[in-house]
């Protein structure tokens, strides 16, 4: 699971702090189910599931702009959640 973390991301949520709720907020939708019981107890995405949607929002091994992870987040949170089981 590589590229949760953009060069740049630091600076720029620095700048723009508000962006950091947005980019918590679709990352809590993408947390792995039963998170909490297996080690990292961290709410991080399956990789294989974070792994296909960098491709299919990317296209490529290039990593995201700071400026697109925000917009790809603001679009994600403008999606109707569906029920989690």
């Amino acid at each position: 699971m590589k590229r949760l973390w953009s060069r740049g991301l630091a600076r720029h949520l620095l700048r723009h702090p508000a962006d950091v709720v947005t980019l918590a907020r679709a990352g809590w939708r993408l947390r792995r189910d039963g998170w909490l019981r297996h080690a990292p107890f961290l709410p991080l995405p399956d990789a294989r599931y974070w792994d296909f949607r960098m491709a299919t929002v990317n296209g490529s091994d290039v990593a995201l702009s700071p400026a697109s992870m925000v917009d790809a987040a603001t679009w994600a949170l403008a999606q109707p959640v569906g029920r989690r089981r």
